[in-house]
């Protein structure tokens, strides 16, 4: 399974344009080769550079169509559900590192269920529900720093 960006490459900068200095969008995502058993697929963006313990959570999205190919920009997949970032709201929250350069991680997950949960979910909460139910994963790197 493999996830990729036309707006950066793997461990390289993301432009500013999805940063707290440029709009705030989330950028494009593309997904391939998710395996046919998949029943669902679950994303996760945090930065484990930032210093808040764990790291920040800057998006938290599960129970998406295991079929996607794509999550547009500033968008979300029909019928998939938002969790709870550290910012302590659902949605994205655009990287806005106080210093340095910080690593931005898009782990995306197949799993052979659904998960059972609602928009109060945290990452924490996804992770014990994806227990034992991880088919696959992918993780696409994006550093920034501010300007």
């Amino acid at each position: 399974m493999k996830i990729t960006s036309s707006a950066f490459q793997n461990n390289e900068n993301i432009p500013p344009k999805y940063t707290c200095d440029g709009e705030n969008a989330s950028p494009p995502l593309e997904i391939s080769d998710v395996p046919a058993e998949a029943k669902s697929l679950a994303l996760v963006v945090d930065d484990p550079d930032a210093p808040l313990a764990g790291g920040f959570v800057h998006w938290v999205v599960f129970n998406i169509n295991s079929g996607t190919d794509s999550i547009g920009e500033n968008s979300t997949p029909q019928g998939a559900v938002e969790g709870m970032n550290s910012a302590g709201r659902t949605g994205y929250t655009s990287p806005c590192p106080p210093s340095g350069t910080h690593r931005y991680f898009f782990k995306l997950y197949a799993l052979g269920t659904m998960l059972s949960l609602d928009s109060s979910a945290t990452r924490e909460d996804v992770e014990k529900a994806m227990e034992g139910k991880i088919l696959d994963q992918a993780i696409l790197v994006g550093l920034y720093q501010r300007q």
